[in-house]
């Protein structure tokens, strides 16, 4: 079988589908991705066959960049449908099965249908997903207009509002496209791309699925990457090098303006050392002390559980391979689903949920001082012990199942007199 894998998102989105194409493979079957060129070149590496989708992602994080006017959304909206509509296919050709990842995946559902083979539709985090027992998710840091709601709304109502965003974003470049290919036009977008049983790549402990719920969802658990790969020499000989050292690192995420230097004074008030990674942003020490060190990307499922603590912005990929790793965290969180895994870490015991604010050293160095407590350091201990780490090769055996289930019946349709 051939499997289309596609989001458009940073690393956090683009990870759990190369532990699914890790798996998929192991099973035999023939995978292929598509996803932003930022990843093109670790992908070859590991011997997929990669459809580069839009522009790279990483200028988006850079510092003091500005967020894009409405109008400028409209126009970034359509710009990606367009190009949704024109790479997805090509990449998809041949393909037995498409899945789709992420809140961008605009077109993907569509273009399955065209072709005739089945959909999947999976997100990495539960308040992404409509509920009666959660809010959706903002855009920003409070919000898209730089403040947190101050009226009393009850969930279904924000839900429906959210709906309404989403026609208002994506309704018309959809139905362009759809309409234009004899496709029915779609009333109601969030729930056409959703699907009516979409897939949540999110362990069970950390981000569990609310019940009773509206939406028929399937938790698979986190979609983790078995293979590891060595850490650089250079971080190999930082952490023989004394005490483990606390981890620092923004992804994808806009850092804010002076956040290395908050972070390397928070970590010296404490007497301890710092890795810092770059990131997207580009975040390094202020200094060349010798206690602080400055990485690029590394395997974090090798690397944290050698540090002392791991402060992060709450990306679902990252909360979970500090939370698997038994290190205490403290989340900085900036957008969309960063405060609900903030939220979680700290309702788990395992860390420190860091106000929505922007971090100052004293801020950081509190935050930290409390995620280095004893007693929450074993409580994240005991949590890791709780969380799976075969959600990839659920979902992977989950969409053979169902491919197939769908193409018997299929044939079953065909065989019946007409």
């Amino acid at each position: 079988m051939r499997v289309l894998l596609s989001t458009i998102g940073s690393r956090g989105e683009v990870q759990p589908l190369v532990a699914l194409a890790l798996e998929l493979r192991d099973l035999g079957q023939e995978v292929r991705l598509c996803v932003p060129p930022d990843f093109r070149h670790w992908i070859d590496g590991l011997g997929f066959p990669v459809v580069p989708i839009g522009p790279e992602l990483r200028s988006t994080a850079t510092p003091g960049r500005a967020r894009p006017t409405p109008d400028q959304l409209r126009q970034l909206a359509h710009g990606t449908v367009a190009a949704q509509f024109a790479t997805i296919p090509v990449a998809a050709a041949g393909c037995d099965v498409i899945v789709g990842a992420g809140s961008l995946q605009i077109a993907a559902r569509s273009i399955a249908e065209r072709m005739g083979v089945p959909y999947v539709h999976a997100h990495f985090c539960p308040i992404t997903l409509p509920s009666p027992h959660h809010p959706p998710p903002v855009l920003g840091l409070s919000g898209p207009s730089g403040h947190a709601p101050a009226r009393e709304v009850s969930n279904p109502a924000l839900w429906a509002e959210d709906a309404e965003r989403w026609n208002a974003t994506w309704r018309d470049a959809l139905n362009a496209h759809r309409t234009s290919a004899g496709q029915a036009p779609v009333t109601d977008v969030r729930r056409h791309l959703l699907t009516d049983r979409p897939l949540l790549a999110a362990d069970a402990t950390l981000g569990p699925w609310p019940s009773p719920a509206d939406l028929d969802v399937v938790q698979t658990g986190a979609w983790i990457v078995r293979e590891r790969r060595p850490l650089p020499i250079e971080l190999e000989a930082f952490l023989a090098d004394g005490e483990p050292p606390v981890y620092f690192g923004f992804g994808s995420a806009r850092a804010p303006e002076g956040l290395a230097e908050a972070m390397i004074r928070a970590a010296r008030a404490l007497g301890r050392r710092a890795i810092v990674s770059r990131g997207w942003t580009g975040l390094s020490p202020v200094d060349g002390e010798p206690d602080c060190l400055p990485i690029g990307e590394v395997d974090q499922q090798a690397l944290f559980p050698r540090v002392a603590a791991a402060v992060h912005h709450g990306g679902a990929g990252t909360t979970t391979a500090a939370a698997l790793a038994g290190a205490p965290q403290v989340v900085v969180p900036q957008m969309f689903d960063q405060p609900y895994w903030a939220g979680r870490v700290a309702a788990l015991g395992i860390g420190v949920a860091h106000p929505q604010a922007v971090p100052t050293a004293g801020s950081l160095t509190a935050a930290l001082e409390e995620a280095l407590r004893p007693g929450v350091a074993a409580r994240a201990r005991a949590v890791a012990a709780m969380v799976t780490t075969d959600g990839a090769s659920v979902v992977a055996r989950y969409v053979l199942s169902m491919a197939s289930t769908q193409r018997l019946q299929a044939q079953d349709t065909a065989k019946q007199p007409g």
